[in-house]
């Protein structure tokens, strides 16, 4: 995986981009992913909704997807669990654009 990767961290999953989601329960750790059927230019018929699965399962999953579809990809990461080696998770307004 190249260097240098970005991703924006968000609060809320919006309307114009797929949103990968981080999530804690108890010990179990997990992801899963949505992308509204919007920002797929017709591709998909109708919001996709991602099963959950293990952290890095679910991160790629969502990369290969938003690569397939040729998608925006934001975070909803609330407990932390962002790995390092996948990237830099900013939040909206930490870079200039």
């Amino acid at each position: 995986m190249p260097q240098g990767n970005r991703f924006e961290q968000v609060d809320e999953a919006p309307d114009d981009a797929m949103t990968l989601i981080l999530s804690r329960d108890g010990d179990r750790l997990a992801g899963k992913f949505l992308c509204p059927a919007s920002v797929t230019g017709g591709r998909l018929p109708k919001d996709f909704r991602g099963a959950e699965m293990p952290l890095k399962e679910a991160f790629r999953a969502a990369v290969k997807f938003a690569n397939d579809f040729k998608v925006p990809m934001v975070v909803i990461d609330p407990d932390g669990l962002w790995q390092p080696e996948w990237g830099l998770l900013e939040r909206q307004g930490d870079s200039a654009e």
